[in-house]
């Protein structure tokens, strides 16, 4: 499966608490789309959320954020890493 980072803006102020509780959103119903989310970062500053998938498409993974309530803004392929 591919790797994908997708990003979520407008959510300034987002809490510890709200970005586990997001996550955990993602995590209940990721198995649907044989997704699985590895990681959630946020700058509660700048309102950005970034999320580290494995999955076979990145319409797979916005589907499964679409259904947890939070569409991400961008997907993008990680096609190499370090």
């Amino acid at each position: 499966m591919a790797k994908f980072m997708d990003i979520h803006r407008g959510m300034q102020g987002i809490t510890a608490d709200q970005l586990l509780e997001a996550h955990q959103a993602d995590l209940a119903i990721e198995k649907d789309e044989s997704v699985h989310f590895e990681h959630a970062w946020a700058d509660p500053e700048s309102g950005t959320v970034y999320c580290l998938s494995e999955a076979p498409s990145a319409d797979a993974v916005q589907r499964v954020h679409e259904r947890a309530g939070h569409r991400a803004d961008e997907v993008h392929a990680v096609p190499l890493e370090a």
